[in-house]
């Protein structure tokens, strides 16, 4: 049984593969904004707002003008804050923890129909790679939230960011004239973004993935 689901999905995949129409990609510019979080990493945790924008292509799958692969390559701002509601004026509201990203998703794009204007469908895999990390007014007692300090109560506690992290990407949107489009996307992190925060004493040792949501406008050229 195994070696048939494997046989099919090898199958799958080359007759997908096959009828990538690469000689008739467009590219196109994508730019928007970014609200995200972090599950169990820091205390107090609130979002922090960002910036995403970079480049994508548009490869045809099939003959009919409606499925497509879209990757791209862009600049994608992530990370928190600690600005939780309940924790104003306390120690740790005012700190931010930025991780900035050369990201790079590859969606399975499909439109509704083959009409012009038509709303579509999003899925894929995005990759993150760790561009910088900026984090600001870090908690006095929890100094080990700033990658650049070290704690000599818990020097093996560290909040330095994951050079590399994945994600399940998820979207729908509207495009016009196949032209200008409008996405919002949820990027669901699927990796531990702050591993070595797992070593912090009276913390939790769940994983600290990165959750996404994205508004973003896009032109793609004829």
């Amino acid at each position: 049984m195994k070696k048939l689901l494997l046989t099919s999905a090898l199958a799958f995949s080359t007759l997908s593969f096959a009828q990538i129409d690469f000689a008739n990609t467009r590219f196109g510019v994508t730019a928007g904004g970014n609200y995200s979080r972090v599950r169990n990493a820091h205390n107090p945790s609130g979002p922090r707002y960002a910036f995403q924008g970079g480049a994508l292509a548009l490869i045809p799958v099939g003959k009919a003008n409606q499925f497509f692969i879209q990757p791209e390559v862009v600049y994608y701002g992530a990370g928190e804050t600690g600005k939780d509601k309940e924790a104003k004026g306390k120690d740790g509201y005012d700190a931010v923890y930025g991780n900035n990203y050369l990201s790079v998703p590859v969606y399975f794009k499909g439109y509704f129909s083959e009409a012009e204007s038509e709303f579509f469908g999003m899925i894929g895999p995005r990759f993150n790679f760790l561009m910088s990390q900026n984090v600001k007014n870090a908690p006095v007692g929890r100094p080990y939230y700033d990658p650049d300090v070290t704690d000599p109560l818990y020097p093996s506690v560290s909040g330095k960011a994951a050079s590399f992290n994945f994600a399940l990407g998820l979207g729908v949107g509207y495009s016009y004239k196949r032209q200008l489009e409008v996405a919002l996307k949820y990027d669901l992190g699927l990796s531990d973004t702050y591993p070595d925060l797992a070593k912090e004493k009276g913390g939790t040792t769940k994983g600290k993935s990165e959750q996404v949501m994205s508004l973003s406008l896009s032109y793609i050229f004829k």
